[in-house]
């Protein structure tokens, strides 16, 4: 039997506390770096495709190069990627920071990218480790002037909570520095004071107990245990005290973005803020907003000027007028499908209403009732309330139908258009309005040490994170234990498990099909110097992809002082005039280029690239289409938000031609509409096949009515061998330009 179909892992996982464990060490980083000609290679390619779309007189805008990153990355020293990478998944063992350094250098081919695991689990010895991984991956990266790859320190503050009003979604805090006086001391975790000496409990007595019984050893199993009793011994840092005054060893906590941003802003070390995944209803309660964020206290945006509008989860750039869940007046409030939206709680009513048999009708109505009821109070967890459902039998509800590869449970208030259309009266400096002006990038949110892996679309067990119980005798032992068990089947009952649990982790059924290979942040660099391209970031001259390395250029033309960049502010009287370019990814070639082979040993490219490298051809994809996002910002909080967001506000189709498209435009009703307004744009490439780029599979009845999914499991249901594979057109998001009016206008 190979280690795909072991069997029972979380019921061995307590008899593997006997064996100790043991912490895991950073790993080696095995590649050198990349021979210069290589990196030419890419410029020159780079710099022939934009000789078509550029004249002469625009050299200087050309000038700067595009390098590609991921600034999203776990390894398994976060909790959830160690997890995933239990045999109980089928998974390949422990990929610690050392494999992010190699697959970004050789299987990815990245330019730069960061290290953002969980800060709850960063014991002090896993932060100095990080510290020292990424300092060993960029010695390696040759001239510091023209380095091959650049590395970053980061870390995630993970906050998530179950109602909406305390509920403030993720973050990756990154720093340009390398030296231990460029970095804090310590990472800052989104635990409440105390968790960690509560996490304990009942369990962490049996540790005790089961440590001193004989025993064989269960591998990761048992180290992961010892982590855990490792992390509860890490004493809470003291409140209320200057972060720099803070003993070095204790854990450091800021359950809101204001305690977090006072105490970054103590460091008094540049830093950049990136949210993300703010969208994912998994994390995200019904009804959760951003709005909660934009308060002088709770927005930097000297530090939080980028946005991940893209991952491996997901994209969370669309607002969507759903009427989501959630409480009015009288208490939880369903409210009823559409053609464009189920909402789960609905469908949980109608679960129970498939069940009723011959239950008399008010009883069976009451029954119905209920089941929405408590799949409103279940907030995040709806699909709990009938704990021996499948996936299949919640059909699409709580899911974007007409979003690009959409988040799962699309939580449209913490998109980042909703985010673009918000103002805040008296927030901002000087009393004036304060609004988010985040520039937009993807990442991965990969959790195998893996930046940058979408860049072909194959390997969905490895290029994903999506996971699944790979026996289907495990999983009829484990369902229990992660969903609860019902007490009548027909009828609903309150989930049986906290909405925050190691359980919740180990639910995966519902995500793999909202899984992809990750996106990409592009930056407008002067160099490949690393204060080059964390500048870039800083003045948001950058952009997102969904993977493929898209080319895309944004400029206003008639600045008051010349062109104006994507993620660049301006004020005008005039109506403003743009300019888009864009050139399609290079198709890519099977296998992996003769660099990669001789950088690493066969043995460790393939554990890490699984045989599949980037490997551009000199063949590019054509650009379909153009699309132009206008937004403006809301004056008023009564302003319904389907006036202010235009997706599409224009749309250019593209002869087909890989040498690129280029679009102009104006926008002749600012001038007389005298207010702020934002503009973004979208390159969409053709369309190609793409990893569960048709999601559940959804079927529709005449009248529009789902009645019939296909999900792409990570488990035993799906085959492991199919890629679930549906034509998309992968895309580019530019950072916005921000148009304001001009004072006296």
């Amino acid at each position: 039997m190979n280690s795909r179909r072991r069997l029972p892992a979380l019921f061995l996982a307590g008899l593997a506390l006997a064996c100790g464990g043991e912490d895991l060490p950073a790993g080696e980083i095995q590649g050198a770096a990349r021979p210069p000609a290589v990196l030419q290679a890419d410029v020159d390619a780079q710099r022939q495709a934009r000789e078509g779309l550029f004249r002469a007189s625009e050299s200087a805008a050309a000038s700067r190069q595009i390098l590609f990153g991921d600034l999203h990355v776990h390894t398994s020293y976060s909790i959830d990627s160690f997890v995933f990478q239990l045999p109980l998944f089928g998974a390949e063992g422990a990929h610690p920071p050392a494999d992010a350094c190699d697959y970004a250098r050789y299987c990815s081919a990245l330019d730069f990218f960061s290290i953002n695991d969980h800060a709850e689990g960063l014991t002090p010895e896993r932060w100095e480790g990080t510290k020292q991984s990424i300092r060993q991956c960029n010695a390696l990266s040759g001239d510091p002037a023209d380095p091959d790859l650049v590395a970053f320190v980061g870390w995630e503050w993970t906050q998530a909570a179950a109602n909406a009003e305390d509920h403030f979604g993720h973050k990756n805090v990154i720093y340009p520095g390398l030296a231990d006086d460029e970095l804090p001391t310590r990472p800052i975790t989104s635990l409440p004071e105390g968790t960690m000496g509560r996490a304990p409990g009942a369990g962490m007595k049996a540790v005790a107990v089961m440590k001193r019984l004989p025993g064989v050893g269960f591998g990761g199993y048992a180290d992961f245990l010892w982590w855990v009793e490792r992390m509860t011994r890490v004493r809470d840092c003291p409140a209320g005290v200057d972060t720099r005054e803070l003993p070095s060893d204790c854990r450091e906590n800021a359950y809101s973005p204001d305690v977090l941003f006072e105490k970054l802003g103590q460091w008094g070390l540049p830093v950049l803020v990136i949210p993300h995944g703010l969208a994912w209803g998994i994390h995200a309660p019904p009804r959760a907003t951003l709005e909660n964020q934009l308060t002088a206290a709770r927005h930097d945006p000297s530090a939080q000027r980028l946005l991940e509008v893209y991952s491996g989860h997901g994209n969370s750039e669309a607002w969507r007028g759903f009427d989501e869940p959630g409480f009015g007046p009288d208490g939880p409030v369903c409210p009823e499908p559409t053609a464009e939206y189920l909402p789960c709680c609905w469908r949980a009513g109608e679960i129970i209403r498939e069940r009723c048999g011959d239950l008399p009708a008010d009883e069976c109505d009451a029954r119905v009732d209920e089941a929405r009821r408590l799949a409103v109070e279940a907030g995040s967890d709806p699909h709990l309330v009938v704990p021996d459902t499948l996936p299949e039998d919640w059909l699409d509800c709580d899911q974007c139908r007409d979003c690009f590869k959409p988040a799962m449970n699309l939580r449209p208030r913490e998109s980042a258009q909703y985010a673009l259309a918000l103002s805040a009266d008296g927030e901002g400096e000087g009393g004036e309005p304060l609004r988010f002006r985040f520039g937009l990038v993807g990442s991965s949110d990969n959790h195998n040490a893996r930046p940058g892996t979408g860049y072909k679309e194959q390997g969905r067990l490895y290029a994903t994170d999506v996971r699944g119980i790979t026996s289907r005798t495990v999983d009829r032992m484990t369902r229990g234990y992660i969903m609860g068990t019902p007490e009548d089947p027909q009828r609903a009952q309150p989930p049986s498990r906290p909405s925050r649990s190691l359980r919740q982790l180990v639910d995966v059924e519902r995500t793999s099909s909202f899984l992809y290979p990750g996106g990409l942040v592009a930056v407008h660099a002067e160099s490949r110097r690393r204060e080059d391209v964390f500048g870039a970031l800083q003045r948001r001259q950058v952009y997102g992809t969904s993977g493929p390395r898209i080319l895309l250029w944004f400029d206003l033309d008639n600045g008051p002082d010349g062109p104006i960049s994507m993620g660049g502010e301006v004020a005008l009287v005039e109506a403003p005039r743009f300019r888009v370019r864009a050139i399609g990814s290079r198709k890519q070639k099977p296998g992996c280029p003769d660099v990669s082979v001789r950088g690493l040993s066969a043995d460790r490219l393939e554990r890490l690239c699984r045989g599949e490298c980037h490997h551009p051809s000199d063949e590019r994809h054509a650009i379909q289409a153009i699309e132009v996002v206008r937004i403006r910002p809301r004056r008023t909080p009564d302003e319904p938000m389907e006036l202010l967001i235009e997706d599409p506000w224009r749309r250019f189709e593209c002869p087909a031609d890989p040498a690129g498209c280029e679009v102009s435009f104006d926008d002749p009703a600012f001038p007389r509409a005298g207010r702020d307004a934002v503009y973004y744009v979208r390159a969409l490439q053709e369309p190609t096949p793409a990893i569960n780029g048709a999601n559940l599979r959804t079927e529709f009845d005449a009248e529009g009515n789902a009645v019939r999914t296909t999900p792409c499991h990570g488990g035993w249901r799906t085959p492991e061998s199919d890629d679930c594979l549906a034509p998309v057109a992968e895309r580019a998001w530019s950072s916005p330009i921000f148009v304001d009016r001009a004072a006296g206008s």
